[in-house]
């Protein structure tokens, strides 16, 4: 019953799953904290409550961008700001545009070999063999 109760929470607190995937805390602990502490416990701030801190300075970060451009933010703004994004979700959208742009240039090449006129069958004369 335990276990379904920790399901949630991680479904509610998706940000625990980058932990354990850099490997800085395992599902083991995770548990065995919510086990011990609940879901309210202040133990979790360092876990849920900072990524929503960063998340909101992102957030407003993007928000000064689109309002003033880029030009009016400082060097550590712009630091911060391109420390957040996540690379490996950009570089998958790239191959998807990639992929995009490849199917839609072969629907627009032409096939020339449709266009061409095809050379009529001669059929070899029966008197001649290899080449006579």
């Amino acid at each position: 019953m335990k276990k379904e109760e920790f399901k949630k929470f991680v479904k509610n607190n998706p940000k625990l799953i980058n932990y354990v995937k850099s490997n800085e805390m395992t599902w083991q602990k995770f548990y065995e904290m919510y086990d011990l502490y609940g879901e309210d416990n202040p133990v979790w701030d360092n876990y849920i409550k900072t990524d929503k801190n960063s998340e909101i300075e992102t957030n407003d970060n993007l928000n000064k961008v689109a309002k003033t451009g880029i030009a009016g933010l400082t060097l550590s703004e712009v630091v911060n700001w391109f420390k957040n994004v996540d690379l490996d979700g950009l570089q998958e959208s790239i191959g998807n545009v990639q992929r995009v742009l490849g199917v839609v240039q072969d629907f627009s090449k032409k096939d020339t070999s449709k266009t061409t006129p095809k050379e009529t069958y001669k059929p070899r004369p029966l008197y001649k063999h290899f080449e006579d």
